[in-house]
């Protein structure tokens, strides 16, 4: 395998694994609103929003992260998916100093998730493998 088809792989695989999480978060809006309402009032400060609204929040979303799938206008659908989990992980800046709380620990996996958000956004010019032509 020559190193260009390495790095073809490497990013296709970041691209569905970081769709992976993205998407399950995306359907806990479908599946659990009253969750997804919790989480904005809780890290966004955001409180009353309905649940068709998270909902409506939910169906952008996953429409955005089916054109990130398939690698769709990749400075638009990488970036957004990098502003996302960039305001994600920095919403829960205070878990941070105390991760042996509750279950805390487990923020410390959005670090890693943004730094590959960042790579993929970086290098999609070179994320070729399984893209449609934008």
């Amino acid at each position: 395998m020559t190193d260009e088809n390495k790095t073809q792989y490497s990013l296709l695989f970041l691209r569905a694994t970081i769709f992976l999480v993205m998407f399950m978060w995306t359907i806990d809006k479908f599946i659990n609103p009253d969750h997804a309402m919790a989480i904005f009032e809780h890290f966004y400060f955001i409180k009353g929003i309905e649940s068709i609204v998270i909902q409506a929040v939910g169906a952008i979303e996953l429409g955005i992260l089916l054109l990130f799938l398939v690698g769709y206008q990749k400075k638009y659908t990488y970036g957004f998916i990098l502003l996302l989990h960039s305001v994600s992980t920095l919403s829960a800046f205070s878990q941070y100093f105390s991760p042996f709380e509750g279950s805390n620990l487990l923020f410390f996996a959005a670090w890693p998730m943004l730094a590959a958000c960042f790579s993929l956004y970086l290098l999609r010019d070179s994320d070729t493998l399984l893209c449609m032509k934008s």
